[in-house]
Formats: structure tokens, sequence, C-alpha cells
């Protein structure tokens, strides 16, 4: 799904306009982003969290010459789905 399918749901199952439905997509994506930046986990009870965690500097391959390289540490966002959503996507 795109975020364009995204802004079509929402604003369908929300009965908004398509311009204020991707106002409120930009705004969330924007608050998770800035919350992310500053350390802060973002909850959504029953959905999931979004966590930032550190990725260590390590060895690597270059595909096209196989010689060996060094991959940099780097922070990383990570996203840990809530119960509810695991037991409706696996059900």
């Amino acid at each position: 799904m795109s975020k364009t399918d995204l802004v079509e749901k929402i604003a369908a199952q929300a009965k908004l306009t398509k311009a204020d439905a991707e106002r409120a997509v930009n705004a969330f994506i924007s608050a998770v982003t800035d919350s992310l930046k500053d350390g802060q986990d973002v909850t959504l009870v029953g959905f999931g969290t979004f966590t930032t965690g550190d990725r260590a500097e390590r060895q690597g391959r270059n595909p096209q010459t196989g010689k060996a390289i060094t991959i940099a540490a780097k922070k990383v966002v990570k996203f840990r789905p809530g119960k509810a959503l695991k037991d409706s996507v696996g059900a």
C-alpha cells in the first residue's frame, strides 16, 4: 500500500476529504519522526511500538567486486507489533 492508497482509505473510513486525510497522515509521520529523533519511543496500544536502536559497525562485501568493506555504525528504526495487530494479521 502506498501513501496515496493510505490517504484514500483514511479519507473514506473517517469521512474526510483527501486533503484533510493527507494532512493527518503527514502530521502523524512528522510526529513519529520527531519523537524518534528526540530518542523517545512511540507506543500505539494494540498496534505496536516504534523505537530506535544502534547498529554496530560491521564488515561486508561489495557484491560487484567481492572486496571486503566496512559498513559504518548507524541508528536504525525498529517496529515491534502489538498483540492486537499480531492476532488480527495472524488469524
